[in-house]
């Protein structure tokens, strides 16, 4: 299994290295993020997961982000008008794209010649936007859809899940839940405020103290800017007993993508990474705008530190 290296870097606390953004790496190479490209340009997926190895990540993820059922049936009144006039495999879609996303990983992962030493990490995110909790579906519900997802990862052959960009409690307990139903080892991470409470209003406190049970393998914080994750980061450091982690994502979302500036290049990166080791941090990768450079910086530079 090729989690098992990752777990024993865990016990060790020696730093373990995510991987960067895909999704606006994929823009950063001039190309359209539609469909999430895993069927119409698999090879540039493939070479993202290539490069972020090549830098020295532990783990990648897959290019999955909110790829659901809800996610193509939310264009539609309901069920019975998504079969009238939507594609005829709308129903299934989602689930040949995870599948997708996780053979695209794996295939890099051979090609690197990292079976057994790099893991691939089934992402799934919140079901509604993730900036929005107000816009999720009851626990029972989620907890269904969750388990839907969480069963395909499985099936595809991925190490373990990687629960991301979480903005409440209740929904993080379904997910975590489903993760279990499967058997696979999972990492939560949660998108905190500027005052490093999740945009619920619940605290990270809270979170740790309702996981617990679970036994999530990791918690993390992830998908805001550098200087609010860290403050989460913090908080995690004072109530969670699992590793901990981080990965911020860098410059400005301007809709329907985002913006990349130059704000955090390599090098300053790297001395935020270093702050947030002495925070504690276990697992250090980066969401929207980082780049294969920004993990490289990070590998090179830090993985003898702990």
């Amino acid at each position: 299994m090729s989690y098992a290296p990752v777990r024993a870097k865990l016990e060790q606390k020696q730093l373990v290295v995510l991987d960067g953004a895909i999704g606006t790496e994929i823009l950063r190479r001039d190309v359209t993020w539609a469909d999430h490209q895993l069927l119409n340009r698999p090879d540039v997926v493939r070479s993202i997961h290539a490069d972020y190895l090549a830098a020295g990540a532990d783990v990648i993820s897959t290019n999955t982000f909110q790829l659901t059922r809800r996610g193509f049936a939310q264009h539609f009144k309901d069920l019975e008008h998504m079969r009238h006039v939507g594609a005829a495999d709308l129903e299934v879609r989602w689930a040949e794209l995870l599948t997708a996303g996780v053979r695209l990983a794996v295939e890099a992962r051979a090609q690197a010649g990292l079976d057994g030493r790099a893991a691939v990490a089934g992402a799934m995110t919140t079901l509604e936007w993730c900036f929005r909790p107000d816009l999720a579906p009851d626990l029972e519900q989620a907890y269904a859809e969750y388990l839907d997802v969480s069963r395909v990862f499985a099936a595809a052959g991925c190490d373990l899940l990687l629960i991301e960009t979480v903005n409440s409690v209740g929904e993080a307990v379904a997910a975590a839940t489903a993760a279990r139903a499967v058997s696979l080892p999972y990492w939560i991470a949660f998108v905190p405020d500027q005052s490093g409470r999740l945009f619920s209003g619940e605290s990270l406190a809270d979170a740790t103290a309702a996981l617990a049970p679970l036994d999530p393998d990791a918690l993390l914080v992830n998908c805001a800017p550098p200087e609010d994750v860290a403050v989460g980061l913090a908080q995690l450091a004072h109530s969670a007993t699992t590793p901990i982690g981080i990965y911020p994502h860098i410059g400005r979302f301007d809709p329907p993508e985002w913006l990349f500036t130059d704000e955090y290049p390599p090098p300053r990166y790297v001395d935020l990474a270093r702050e947030w080791l002495d925070q504690g941090a276990l697992i250090i990768g980066g969401c929207c705008g980082t780049t294969p450079e920004h993990i490289a910086a990070v590998h090179s530079t830090l993985r003898h530190k702990l």
